[in-house]
C-alpha cells in the first residue's frame, strides 16, 4: 500500500509520492501539458434536464395547486346555485366533478407540480447539497472550460477549500464532504493508476488557520469535513500537516547543518508562517521531531490580491466611483459583492434578479450608464469568476512585465484595460502590510532568530512581495531557493513516507 502527499490548495491542487529517495508527481489534469497541478475549482453541471425537485418542494406545490382547485370548486358551486336553467346547472355540476377529480388525483397533481417547478427552475435555485447529490462533476481545465462555454448549465465552486472554515449549516457541510470526496477520490484513482499499486494513506496539507472568521471552531469544522471526505474517497489512514512545516521538510534535505529557518508560505487562500529548526539528521525518513519555534497563519492569500486588483483596476471601468443624481456614489458593495467568488451567500445574492433590478435602477440615475451596463452584464451572465480569473492572469503577467493590456471581450466586444506595475503595487499595499504583521507575530513567539528564510507558494514569485520582504523586515537574511509550486506537496509526501515507515512492521 502506498502513501501520498496531497496539497489541497485554494487555487490548485497537487499529489506527490515519495519512496524515500525520489519524488514522483502524479499527473492529475490530462488537458494540461505536464499536468501535475490541477485547478481546485469544481464545475457541477447538468448536461440535459435539471433533477426532479425534492419531495418537500413538490408536495408544497401540490398543496398550492389543491388550494387553487379548491377555490375554483367554490366559485363553480356559487355559479351552480345562482343558475336558474337546469341545463346550465348541469354544466357547473360537471365542472365541479371534474375539479374534484383533479383535486384527488395525487399522481396527476405531482406530475403537474414537477412540470411547473421545472419550467421556472434554474441551477441557481438548487441547494448545494442537491447539486452535489445529483449533478455531474468536471475537474480541472475540463470543468473550467465547460463553465466558460455553458455557465447556465451548472455552478462553478471557485475554491471549495475557502469555505471549509466558514459558517455552514449541516446540509452545507454534508455538501462539501460529498464534493471534496469526489475530488480526493479522483486524486487517489490517478495516483493508483500511475504508481500501479493501491493507495490507502494520505498526508493532506492544511493552513495554520482555515479561511473564515470562526477561529478554532472553524478549523475543527474544516478538518472534520476533510477527514470525512477522505474516508469516503477510500483512504484508510489520513493525517494533516501544516503547509509551512511541509515546505520546511522539503527544504531541509538541502541543508548541511542544523539551521533555524523561517518559512513564509504565501498561497492562493492563506499566508502561513513557521520558524523551525531543520537539519540533515531530521531529514531522514524515520525522523520527524523538528522543533517548531513559532507558527501562525491567516487568510491572506493570492485570491485577496486578485480581488483587490479587480477593485483597483477593473471596477472603475464598470461604474465604481460614479455619482448618482443625489450626489452619493454608486454603492461600493456592488463591486465587492461582484468579486465574492469565495462567499456563496454573497455571490448568490449578487446573481439574484432583485440585485440586477437594483443595478438597473441605479444605471438610470448616473451620468455614464454605459459603465454600469458592463457591471449588469457581469451580474446577469454570472461572470464574476471570469473577472477574478482575469485579474489573476494580469497579476501573473505583471510579474515579468511593466505594463499589460488585459482583454475583457466576454463583458463587451473590444473591451480591454491597461494595467501597470504601479497599479498592482498600489492594490497590494494593504495586503502586504498584513503579511508583514503576520511574520512579526510568528517571530515574536520565539527568542531564537532565524538564520535563513524560505519564501514559497504561488505568490512568492511576485517581485513586489519578494522585494518588500527582502528590503524590509527580512533584510540581510539569506534566501533559500526552492520550488515555489511544489515544495509544500513534496514535503507532504516526505511526511507520508515517514508515516508509512513508522506503520510498517520491522
Amino acid at each position: 500500500m502506498a502513501a501520498i502527499g496531497i496539497d489541497y490548495g485554494t487555487s490548485n491542487s497537487e499529489v506527490v509520492f515519495f519512496d524515500g529517495n525520489h519524488h514522483s508527481h502524479v499527473k492529475l489534469d490530462p488537458q494540461v501539458k505536464d499536468g501535475n497541478k490541477i485547478r481546485s475549482s469544481i464545475f457541477i453541471y447538468y448536461p440535459d434536464e435539471l433533477p426532479t425537485p425534492p419531495d418537500e418542494i413538490v408536495e408544497a406545490k401540490v398543496a398550492q395547486l389543491q388550494r387553487t382547485i379548491g377555490e375554483q370548486i367554490e366559485k363553480e358551486k356559487q355559479r351552480f346555485y345562482e343558475a336558474q336553467d337546469p341545463n346550465e346547472q348541469q354544466v357547473y355540476s360537471d365542472r365541479i366533478e371534474s375539479l374534484r377529480g383533479q383535486f384527488h388525483d395525487r399522481p396527476g397533481l405531482q406530475k403537474r407540480a414537477i412540470q411547473l417547478l421545472l419550467k421556472d427552475l434554474t441551477v441557481q435555485d438548487l441547494s448545494l447539497k442537491q447539486l452535489v447529490e445529483t449533478g455531474t462533476f468536471a475537474f480541472g481545465e475540463e470543468g473550467f472550460r465547460r463553465f466558460l462555454a455553458t455557465p447556465e448549465k451548472g455552478r462553478l465552486i471557485y475554491s471549495p477549500k475557502n469555505f471549509l472554515g466558514a459558517s455552514l449549516d449541516s446540509q452545507q457541510q454534508e455538501a462539501f464532504v460529498g464534493m471534496i470526496a469526489k475530488q480526493l477520490g479522483y486524486f487517489r484513482e490517478c495516483a493508483e493508476a500511475q504508481l500501479q499499486q493501491a493507495v490507502d494513506t494520505a498526508v493532506i496539507g492544511r493552513p495554520v488557520k482555515f479561511h473564515g472568521t470562526r477561529g478554532e471552531t472553524g478549523n475543527v469544522q474544516a478538518i472534520n469535513i476533510m477527514q470525512q471526505a477522505a474516508a469516503l474517497a477510500g483512504f484508510k489512514h489520513v493525517s494533516f500537516l501544516e503547509e509551512p512545516i511541509a515546505a520546511a521538510y522539503r527544504i531541509e534535505r538541502t541543508l548541511a547543518t542544523e539551521t533555524t529557518t523561517l518559512v513564509v508560505d504565501v498561497g492562493g487562500g492563506t499566508t502561513d508562517i513557521c520558524c523551525i529548526r531543520l537539519g540533515p539528521e531530521s531529514a531522514q525518513p524515520e525522523q520527524h521531531n523538528n522543533p517548531v519555534l513559532g507558527v501562525t497563519g491567516k487568510r491572506l492569500g493570492g485570491m485577496e490580491c486578485d480581488k483587490n486588483l479587480v477593485l483597483k483596476a477593473i471596477a472603475p471601468h464598470l461604474g465604481q466611483g460614479l455619482s448618482m443624481q443625489n450626489g452619493l456614489p454608486v454603492p461600493p458593495t456592488y463591486f465587492s459583492d461582484m468579486c465574492a467568488v469565495d462567499d456563496i451567500p454573497k455571490l448568490t445574492r449578487f446573481f439574484s434578479d432583485e440585485y440586477g433590478l437594483e443595478i438597473m435602477q441605479t444605471k438610470s440615475i448616473v451620468k455614464e450608464p454605459e459603465l454600469l451596463e458592463r457591471l449588469l452584464i457581469i451580474q446577469e451572465e454570472k461572470l464574476s469568476a471570469r473577472v477574478v480569473n482575469s485579474a489573476r492572469m494580469a497579476k501573473e503577467l505583471l510579474s515579468s512585465k511593466a505594463q499589460i493590456t488585459l482583454p475583457l471581450p466576454y463583458i463587451e466586444p473590444d473591451f480591454s484595460i491597461s494595467i501597470d506595475n504601479q497599479m498592482l503595487a498600489l492594490s497590494m499595499k494593504s495586503w502586504l502590510s498584513k503579511v508583514i504583521r503576520l511574520i512579526e507575530e510568528c517571530l515574536a513567539q520565539t527568542d531564537i532568530k532565524p538564520e535563513v528564510v524560505m519564501i514559497t507558494g504561488g505568490m512568492s514569485l511576485s517581485p513586489i512581495l519578494r522585494d518588500t520582504l527582502s528590503n524590509g523586515l527580512l533584510a540581510g537574511l539569506p534566501l533559500l531557493e526552492n520550488d515555489a509550486f511544489n515544495s509544500v506537496c513534496e514535503g507532504l509526501a516526505i511526511q507520508a513516507c515517514r508515516v508509512s515507515c513508522a506503520d510498517t512492521p520491522r
